[in-house]
């Protein structure tokens, strides 16, 4: 397993210990090159959003160092990872109106043509 896969892992282990909902993982690297991993996931409410963030930038300070960027709203948190995931947590209705699993998993002709 390589550092991403384990980085992976370690954020899919703290997400579901933060009680986070619908997770999804894509391996976007074959799309982009600005990560390898994109993780959507869901909480309940803006708290629990929060939360979840929380959770997770503790769970990574137990490990190896690993860098993390965030960008924040109400109802969105994107932290970046280290460079190989980018996460997403969302509300629900936030999550539906972005379709980022949807978006991510279009077939490249498909995509182009969304633009």
């Amino acid at each position: 397993m390589n550092g991403a896969d384990a980085l992976r892992d370690r954020v899919v282990e703290a997400l579901e210990d933060a009680k986070a909902e619908e997770l999804a993982v894509l391996d976007v690297r074959d799309r982009t090159t600005i990560t390898i991993y994109m993780i959507v996931a869901s909480g309940r409410s803006d708290r629990h959003v929060r939360g979840i963030a929380d959770r997770i930038r503790e769970c990574l300070r137990a490990g190896p160092k690993v860098s993390v960027a965030e960008e924040a709203s109400r109802d969105w948190v994107l932290l970046d990872i280290g460079g190989d995931v980018l996460l997403h947590i969302m509300l629900p209705e936030t999550r539906a109106f972005y379709s980022l699993e949807k978006l991510w998993t279009m077939p490249a002709q498909r995509r182009e043509r969304a633009d």
